[in-house]
């Protein structure tokens, strides 16, 4: 598609044409990568960041956020749930963190995953920016999908949202995501969707972009205030929560179209917007859903924004309700799989070195 054409397909209103992109999304998803969802037990294991994002909640100068970090121990619980519970992968999530401790904490943990589950659990990382030497010794310890968040691929919005100074560096952030390429990794990477300052023709730069740099997987989300943040002074340039909601689904359904063999995840935003956000994600062509496996003691505790859904449900509460949910839409769960990216797969075996 031209970007003429996706802002087309971004700008749509009427209901009738909306239907009809979801179901075209839905279908160009069904042929492509079957009606199929896959599940990653999403673990939150530490909120300790250096980063000072604007909109972030867990954000290192935010004084009212209770840091935590999980014993190895409760990590591994977690994973033992997913495991046991068919769950085909997990994604170990945290804050920002650069240091010889982080960084090897991270590598025995893979280890051990992979020992205790007989390597039938597939792994994530989202640990933000590292380097090379980094990236390489998780990848061999274990991990093979790692999604790095762009949050906007316009320059001059990223700096709206992110100090402009080196730790917050737009083209560091696009290195990263080079890094994690070379290395070999499954590559994702996200937006936000419905930001301040925020265009249709920005959020079409944001899925070109996605094409451009080949990326595998995607999570993309509607952005959501939180109150603690310097973004949160924007909060009258919102649109309506409903209009976030519709715009999501549409960047949704239009990269499916435009990408047709990525993984793209249901995030756990939409909920916010709506009970079911998650089930109308995969209904107009996500293919990805990360149910949270953090202990509920933390879970508010890892408040990116306000509002965010099931802090007080465990593991098995969360693991109910979504299953009973899709089991309502019709959609199938790919228990025990990996759910590895078909475009990644095809990449792979199209290379020549």
């Amino acid at each position: 598609m031209t970007r003429k054409q996706i802002i087309q397909k971004l700008s749509l209103t009427d209901p009738a044409s909306l239907t009809a992109l979801y179901a075209e999304s839905n279908a160009v998803k069904t042929a492509t990568i079957e009606n199929k969802v896959y599940l990653r037990g999403l673990i939150e294991f530490s909120n300790i960041c250096s980063k000072n994002c604007y909109y972030c909640g867990i954000r290192c100068e935010n004084q009212e956020v209770n840091r935590y970090e999980l014993s190895d121990e409760e990590v591994l619980a977690a994973v033992d749930f997913a495991w046991k519970n068919r769950y085909g992968s997990v994604v170990l999530q945290s804050g920002e963190q650069q240091s010889v401790r982080f960084t090897q904490r991270i590598t025995r943990l893979l280890y051990e995953i992979k020992e205790f589950t007989n390597d039938e659990v597939g792994i994530t990382l989202s640990c933000g920016e590292q380097t090379a030497a980094t990236y390489r010794e998780w990848f061999n310890a274990g991990a093979h999908r790692y999604l790095l968040r762009i949050e906007t691929s316009s320059k001059e919005l990223y700096y709206k949202l992110h100090p402009n100074d080196a730790k917050h560096s737009f083209d560091a952030r696009l290195i990263a995501i080079q890094k994690l390429r070379d290395v070999g990794y499954q590559v994702g990477t996200g937006v936000m969707i419905g930001l301040p300052f925020q265009t249709i023709e920005d959020l079409a730069g944001d899925l070109l972009f996605f094409q451009t740099m080949n990326i595998d997987m995607v999570g993309m989300g509607p952005y959501l205030e939180h109150s603690q943040t310097p973004l949160y002074q924007h909060l009258h340039l919102l649109l309506p929560p409903e209009k976030r909601l519709e715009l999501a689904l549409k960047m949704v359904a239009t990269l499916r179209l435009l990408m047709p063999d990525i993984n793209i995840a249901a995030t756990t935003a939409l909920q916010v917007l709506h009970p079911e956000g998650r089930e109308m994600a995969v209904s107009a062509g996500a293919n990805i859903i990360m149910p949270n496996m953090t202990l509920p003691e933390h879970r508010s505790d890892y408040l990116i924004y306000d509002y965010k859904p099931g802090v007080n449900d465990d593991a098995a509460v969360s693991k109910s309700k979504l299953e009973q949910n899709l089991r309502q839409a019709g959609i199938t769960i790919g228990y025990g799989e990996w759910g590895d990216s078909v475009h990644f797969r095809q990449k792979t075996r199209n290379f020549k070195p």
